[in-house]
């Protein structure tokens, strides 16, 4: 009975073992990604903010009430979440998070008799959302942990047109924002329309509105402001890969930190056991010997 138990905690520990090499190799792959994906997101933030400068520069210059970028509808009807989540799992709570923030503003969009709907970027968001029966949008997927410029186009023409036709009334961002590599939260961002306030405050600074344009701001604010969309949505769509991987490094960790406990556990179990064992085989080794020493007595 021990001899059995030894042999099957041994393949466990084998399994756990296989298991651990897995999720370490994980770990190191994730955390190697990490530097890379927190480069793009820093390289990127030149571009963002240039062209919200040039955005400043042309609201400065009596652009801002005419695009219909800008132009805030009278009243909310229906609300577009743009979720943006990871392709695969095995990155601890870093779906959840944006999923459930989602499903926050819905139930509260529901409550205020408005309407809504869901853009998921991710198969994670679909597969979850779709199976709950949320409204969905077109989804996007296949390029979570290493997103290109056009991935963000493609999302930023979808959005804009829904704002544009009038079958949304506002477009928000949900996603994780990367702070470092301990350290991601999940916010809410409004994307369409624009903080008319934001982005007309530089204005107000140095001598913005003193360049002349051509053609007139208002023209060139209209073909700027798609590019600008796609500005934003590029960002936090560097900003979620680069947490993707930081939440999966440190889920990978505590999986190989759990799994070498549990194979120090069961070796314990298993020296235990075979312990038993040879105890066992001893007491009938000298109850042996003396039934054969009283024998012989006799």
């Amino acid at each position: 009975m021990a001899g059995g138990q030894e042999r099957i905690l041994r393949g466990r520990i084998r399994s756990v073992q296989a298991t651990k090499k897995i999720t370490r190799a994980m770990e190191l792959i994730a955390g190697s990604r990490i530097v890379k994906a927190q480069q793009r997101v820093s390289a990127a933030v030149p571009y963002s903010e240039k062209i919200t400068e040039v955005v400043k520069h042309l609201s400065a210059g009596g652009a801002v009430g005419n695009s219909p970028f800008l132009a805030g509808r009278p009243e909310v009807k229906t609300t577009c979440y743009v979720a943006i989540t990871a392709d695969r799992g095995l990155c601890g709570g870093y779906n959840t998070g944006v999923l459930r923030a989602v499903e926050g503003e819905v139930k509260a969009d529901v409550l205020a008799g408005k309407n809504y709907i869901v853009v998921p970027i991710g198969r994670k968001a679909e597969s979850y959302l779709r199976f709950r029966d949320y409204k969905l949008g077109e989804g996007f997927a296949g390029f979570s942990d290493s997103p290109a410029h056009a991935d963000a186009i493609a999302i930023g023409q979808y959005v804009v047109d829904l704002f544009v036709s009038g079958a949304v009334d506002k477009v928000e961002l949900v996603y994780t924002r990367f702070i470092s590599a301990g350290s991601q939260e999940v916010v809410l961002r409004p994307l369409v329309p624009l903080d008319t306030e934001a982005v007309a405050a530089g204005g107000q600074e140095g001598t913005s509105a003193d360049y002349e344009y051509e053609p007139d701001p208002t023209t060139i604010l209209n073909h700027l402001l798609p590019r600008y969309v796609e500005a934003r949505i590029y960002a936090a769509l560097l900003n979620a890969a680069a947490s993707e991987h930081a939440f999966r490094q440190r889920a990978m960790k505590s999986a190989t930190d759990n799994a070498e406990e549990l194979i120090k556990n069961l070796s314990r179990i298993m020296n235990r056991a075979r312990q038993d064992s040879i105890t066992t085989e001893i007491m009938e080794i000298v109850g042996g010997a003396e039934a054969l020493s009283s024998g012989d007595k006799d």
